[in-house]
């Protein structure tokens, strides 16, 4: 007969962080990367962000570390198996580093969670789930998970897709707009011309949305 164990024990995750020259208090703009990307692409993705330099720039790498078919290093944020597990320690994860940045850096109030593709439902689950509430949730080429519910918790919202994006069908993007529809969430829709990565065109909308809380 064979049985499965879980077994919890202790894994070190990678977090980098860019402060801006200025002192602080300072907004927090925390990313997750896609499938196979690691923290450095997500942090150039939102160094590219229009006036995000007056944020504190945090870019999460996912717990699990593999090598790509191109033979570099990149990690991934879950999988199928045994997900609502994963999904339990993600949040564990993403509530230490929330922890160790507000005792590292002077943070003010104001939170945003940006995630791109595999790391768009970690941001919707780090904004519904984690024990700080954001002021807003950026979603770049992924989807709002269909078990996360009370989606007014993330206050505000700006949901984005390339034109010829595969990853994230046509029909997946429109299931996700009624649901924050439907529930009432302030969303932005940002649909631009290009496939699965940023384009020109989402970084003026994303640049836009970040404004509405710094003030820029």
């Amino acid at each position: 007969m064979i049985s499965e164990h879980h077994i919890l024990t202790g894994v070190s995750g990678r977090v980098l962080v860019e402060k801006p020259p200025h002192e602080g208090p300072f907004p927090l703009l925390l990313g997750f990367h896609g499938y196979g990307r690691s923290a450095e692409d997500e942090l150039a993705l939102l160094e590219s962000l229009p006036g995000s330099s007056s944020w504190l720039r945090c870019a999460v790498e996912a717990l699990h570390p593999f090598y790509t078919g191109g033979g570099t290093c990149g990690a991934s944020w879950m999988t199928s198996r045994n997900r609502e597990r994963m999904i339990d320690d993600n949040t564990r994860y993403m509530d230490a580093v929330l922890s160790d940045l507000e005792t590292a850096y002077p943070l003010g109030d104001i939170l945003v969670y940006h995630g791109f593709s595999q790391g768009a439902p970690m941001a919707c689950r780090a904004a519904l789930c984690c024990s700080r509430r954001p002021s807003g949730v950026m979603l770049l080429g992924g989807d709002i998970p269909p078990e996360c519910r009370g989606l007014g918790r993330m206050e505000s919202v700006h949901i984005a897709r390339g034109d010829g994006d595969r990853l994230y069908p046509r029909e997946v993007f429109e299931r996700d707009l009624k649901r924050l529809h439907d529930e009432a969430v302030p969303f932005v829709q940002c649909d631009f011309h290009g496939g699965h990565e940023a384009a020109p065109e989402y970084l003026v909308s994303a640049g836009g949305f970040l404004a509405r809380f710094s003030g820029g």
